[in-house]
Parts: C-alpha cells; structure tokens; sequence
C-alpha cells in the first residue's frame, strides 16, 4: 500500500471536509459551523470523534480529558505519536486535530470533569455534549450536569467488537441511570485466600499479594490462608502437629506480609517458599476443604529449579505468537517471580522509608509479578496456566480495543449530534453495533429512545431511595462515602436530616462537620423512618434517603438499597409532555426503586466471546441495553427491562484498550 505524505492527507481531508458540509443545509451547516461543543475524554472514541467534527464542519468545540499519553494508546488513538508519550491527551489531541483544520476553534482541558470548576453553568454554554469516557463516575456525573443545565447528551460505549450510541435529553427519553447496571461479579474473601478454581480467582490474589508487599496494605486483601473460613470447620488443635512444619523460617507467622517481607530482606527465596509451599502446607491442614475438591500442590524453590524440560511438573511453553501470548514454564515462572521481586524492592528502596508501589498494568515490573504469582497458584491448585497477555487483559479490568470500532462509534455520535442540532430529535435512535450481522444481516441496529423512568433516582421529579442500615453501628462517614458517594454517584453531598430542625449532618465545606464523621447515626437522633436529604450543588442534584433501621443485615453487609433491582418490568405508559420530569420539576413521583452501581472490590470481566447477533440485548459499559427494533416484523413489543443480562454478555465498568 502506498504511503501518503501528511501534506497531502490533510489536503483530500479538508476536501473531504468541505463536500461534507456542501451536502448539509444551508441552515444546519451555519449551526454546525456556529454552534459550541463539548467532548467529555479524548481516547479511543474521543480521537476519531475530534477528527470527525472539524471534518464535518463544526469549529468550536472543547475537550475535557484528565488522561496522558501511554505507548500502550499508539496502536489504535491515532492522533498521538511516540513523541506525544507523557503529555495530555487533550492537548495533544487538539494540537492535532488543528492540522486538519487549522481554523477550528478548539479548547483544551487537561482536567477532571468532575472538577468543581466545569459546574452547570459551564455546560450552559454549549449546544450539545458529547461523551467518550471509559469509566461510570465520570459517566453518571456528565448524565447529571447535563440534565441539570437542559443540554441533550450523547453517550457512548464500546467493548472489543461492540459498540452503542445514545442519546439524553432532559423529559425526552432516559437518563444513563434509569435502568439498573449490571452488578459488578465478586468473590468472597476465603475463595480468593483458600479455595481459588478459576485464574481470575488467582490474579486477583496475585494482585492483593502486590499491594500487601509493596503497596498500601488493605485488610481486605489479606492474601494468607484465611482460618475463619465457614467451610473450614477445622479444629486447630487437631492440626497443629502438621501445621507445626510450616513454622520455620519465619513462616506462617501471624504478622503482617509487609512485615515480614521487610524482616527477610525481600528475600525472594524465601517469599516464594512461604506463599508456594508453606501457605499451601497450612492450607492442606484445613481438611474438610478439600474432601470435594482437587487438593492443592505445594512447590519448593529448590525442587523447582531442578525441573528439566521432561519433568511432568512442568508446563511446556508455546513457541508461537508474541511473546507475551506465550504461556511460561513453572521454572521460568518462578525465576521472573525473583526478578520482579527484586526490581520491585529496588523502586521501593529509591523512595525512601515508608513509601509505597502503585500497581500500573503498564508497568512491567509490576505485570512481571503478577502473572508470576498467578500462574504459580494456578498451577498448585490445578488449574491451566495463562500468557501475560491473558493475564493482563483480566488483571487490568481490559477488553482489548478494536479502533475500527471506536472509529464506527465516533462517526454515529456525530450523525445523531446532527439530528438534533436539526431540531429532529424524535429521529435520534439508540444504535447497537454487533460484532456479526444479525438475522436480516444487519450490523448496525437501531432501537427507540425510551421515555424517562418515573421511578428514577436521578431525573425523577423528585428523587427517593429507601436505604436499609443499622443505625448503630452505621458511621457518619459510611453514609458519606460508601451511600452517598459510591453508592448514588454524588461528588460533594451535603445532608440535613429531616427532623423540622434542619440539623446539618454532612456538609461539603472542608472541616465544618468533620467531627461527625466519627460517630453513629442513631447519635444524632437517626432512627427507624428517619428521613435524610442530601444535595450535591455541583451536580444541582438532591435526594431524599429514607433510613429503616435493621440488625439482621447479611454478613459483610453495611446497607442495602431497598427495591434496588426491579422484580418485573415496568409498564410504558404514553405521558403529555406537561409530565416531562426532571430533577428539581414539581411533579409528583413515585419513590426510587431504580439501581446504582454496585462499586465491589473484585472486578471480573468475561472472555471476550460477545453475545450472538440474533440476542436481545448488547449490554456494555456505555448506554442501557434496549429492545432492538424489529424491521418488517409485527408492531413493537413492550420492552423487557435489563435487570438479568445474559451470563456471555461483558459485566466489564471500564472500557480501556489493551495494547
């Protein structure tokens, strides 16, 4: 193929351009061409979508976006080049995109949108926003300043070969959060600590592992055996003679694994006995364990560097493919294990006393140990060991990234923004791209917008939620962080309770109410049918908490929302336009029962086989799932709502590529 100079490129891009807009109206071409926009994330979606609007004649827009360059982004965002590695991606993005159009007008942000600064009034100023983001926050909080500000949004997704469009407008059709997300899959503690049967189970270990070692330590993510495991049922006494084996060196003692990592020196050797052969041992002592299941297989350092290639031990490598496709050996698993180890306590040392490791995907020393460590466990419990490649995509919460889709995606956004700078909105459509044609051998599928849910906790008329809680035991800061927060997607709530007093619980000013954060609910006089109202002004959003108090919540559990998944679908039923509601209307509604993002700890994304083209539903990070519409069938059927997404659909929250 032969290639073409950037001279030359931009020139047929500039045609391009003016016989695009040649083809618009005289009308809507001066609205595109006048009108302001902004792009929430310049990555994947966000790169394709810059080049398509100067190229179809919008030339002023602005471009939010918090991100810098990574090499891993250069195979497929192509607007940035090696020498672009380190620098934001907004402003690079412009910097590039006014090479195709070196009259647009175009403002960079090198910033978080959920920045205090980027407030309703902000987004007053334009006529449409557009989004390409790869996370929920972020996306949840855009959903709500635009329905704040009255702006019509343009969300998006893509996942692997999928990808979807769909448009927001305040009283015309669904927010982001009228439908329920799919809740993110978790394991409990003692599988990850004892019983792993899957490589997820062992990566999310490894990881744990890294921050207990190097990171900030989180008694969550204890990696040793767990012995309060319910399944266990084993009396120590019993064991202690064999678990007695395990106490040398240091061993299966009970102090932290940063602790004694420290006291070894970060002695490679020695954490690799501990973690492979002695946790294993201790592990082999909790006997009722592994009356059902396949035992596990302690491994030592010395027997393991004894290995030859026709040890039955070990696994064989793959020749084929890239090398980080291939699938390592015990032996060689175990020496990359060493060397991680090593480089890892190198960076630690060069920080000083007290510092910490982030763990990056894209850092190598860091993948290094964690598709060491896992594969170590995978095979001691069993299990076929993955390439680098497998473990980073699970490790990293990655789909790998198609840019043929992101590039589909972006080109969609922009016909939708026409339609509705147009003033036909009611021809905006929510559009699935499949990974394969569907029955009528069609890849790109359309479907209605849906109305607004009345029952909505964010664009209802008047938002209500129904939380289950022990008031007790239930801290000020909980309710802040984990329900106001995580749970409802707020960024700075201020709360008073409802008691004809307006006494202030949380206030978002720094320092006011931080004393409270300390204490319980129930002493400040929170009981059963308490009622609670949190604004956050930033999102120009305010939702009323009913509290019920219970002491009978499920183990680990702090609240439940009451209602959270719908147990059926909700009827459709025509509204006038009068009925129109949002946030802050004065319309009647009834209380919330529409669901949150679950925020857990353990994020599991499927492989990336994606449903049949012929499914319902495409489910993916980015708008709700809706009924596909049915070309030369018989009339719409009520659609079913996405409370129980099929088991092969992603249950993925960010979208990020995988290089």
């Amino acid at each position: 193929m032969a290639l073409v100079s950037p001279s030359r490129y931009c020139c047929c891009l500039c045609r391009s351009m003016m016989s695009l807009v040649g083809s618009l109206c005289k009308e809507l071409a001066e609205t595109v061409s006048s009108c302001r926009v902004l792009v929430v994330g310049a990555g994947g979606i966000g790169c394709e979508l810059l080049k398509n609007l100067v190229l179809t004649g919008f030339s002023n827009i602005e471009v939010i976006d918090l991100d810098v360059i990574d090499v891993s982004n250069l195979n497929r965002q192509f607007l940035f080049q090696k020498k672009h590695v380190g620098k934001s991606k907004a402003q690079v993005a412009k910097e590039s995109v006014l090479q195709f159009c070196p009259k647009a007008n175009i403002t960079a942000y090198h910033d978080s949108v959920m920045n205090p600064d980027y407030n309703v009034e902000f987004f007053r100023n334009f006529m449409l926003v557009m989004n390409a983001l790869d996370n929920r926050a972020a996306r949840n909080h855009v959903n709500r300043m635009c329905l704040a500000a009255d702006i019509p949004l343009i969300e998006s997704g893509t996942a692997g070969y999928l990808g979807q469009v769909a448009v927001i407008k305040k009283g015309v059709t669904e927010c982001y959060e009228c439908q329920p997300k799919p809740t993110q899959k978790t394991f409990p503690g003692c599988t990850i600590r004892n019983t792993p049967s899957e490589p997820i189970h062992c990566i999310v270990w490894a990881k744990y592992l890294y921050n207990q070692l190097f990171g900030e330590e989180d008694a969550d993510q204890e990696v040793s055996p767990d012995t309060a495991d319910p399944e266990a049922a084993w009396e120590p006494a019993e064991t202690a003679a064999r678990a007695g084996a395990s106490n040398e060196d240091g061993d299966i003692k009970r102090v932290s694994t940063k602790t004694w990592a420290k006291s070894t020196g970060y002695d490679p050797v020695k954490l690799f006995n501990k973690l492979f052969n002695d946790d294993i041992k201790y592990l082999l002592t909790m006997d009722k364990l592994w009356k059902k299941r396949k035992a596990p297989v302690p491994l030592d350092w010395n027997e393991v560097q004894k290995l030859e290639e026709s040890s039955d031990l070990q696994v064989e490598s793959s020749t084929a493919g890239l090398k980080d496709q291939q699938v390592l050996d015990i032996k060689s698993c175990s020496q990359l294990f060493a060397r991680s180890v090593e480089t890892l306590r190198a960076q630690l040392c060069e920080k000083g006393d007290g510092a910490e490791l982030v763990w990056d995907k894209d850092d190598p020393p860091a993948m290094d140990f964690v598709t060491s460590a896992s594969n170590l466990r995978m095979h001691i419990f069993s299990m076929n060991m993955k390439s680098r490649f497998d473990v980073k995509s699970m490790a990293g919460n990655i789909i790998p990234a198609i840019a043929t889709t992101n590039a589909v995606i972006a080109g969609l956004i922009v016909l939708e923004g026409l339609k509705i700078l147009s003033g036909n909105i009611e021809q905006c459509k929510t559009i699935f791209l499949n990974k394969q044609p569907n029955p009528r051998k069609k890849l790109l599928v359309p479907c209605a917008l849906d109305p607004p849910n009345a029952n909505c906790y964010v664009c209802a008329s008047r938002p209500e939620v129904t939380v289950k809680l022990n008031v007790h035991q239930t801290l000020v800061l909980s309710l802040q962080d984990k329900i106001l927060k995580e749970k409802f997607g707020m960024v700075a709530p201020d709360v008073q309770i409802e008691d004809g007093k307006g006494t202030i619980l949380i206030s978002s000013e720094e320092g006011e109410t931080q004393g409270n954060n300390s204490k319980c609910l129930s002493e400040f006089g929170i009981r059963h049918g308490s009622q609670l109202q949190a604004d956050d002004f930033l999102q120009d959003y305010t939702l009323l908490v009913n509290v019920l108090h219970c002491e009978d919540l499920g183990k680990d559990v702090e609240f439940e929302v009451v209602g959270d998944t719908p147990e059926k679908p909700i009827e459709k039923t025509t509204e006038e336009p009068a009925k129109s509601i949002a946030n802050g209307s004065d319309d009647g509604a009834q209380p919330s029962t529409s669901k949150a993002q679950d925020q857990d700890d353990v994020l599991i994304v499927d492989s990336d086989e994606e449903p049949s083209s012929s499914s319902t539903d495409v489910n993916m990070e980015g708008p709700n799932p809706k009924r596909k519409l049915e070309e030369g069938h018989e009339s719409v059927r009520a659609k079913r709502m996405c409370t129980d997404p099929p088991a092969a659909q992603q249950e993925d929250d960010d979208i990020i590529a995988l290089d």
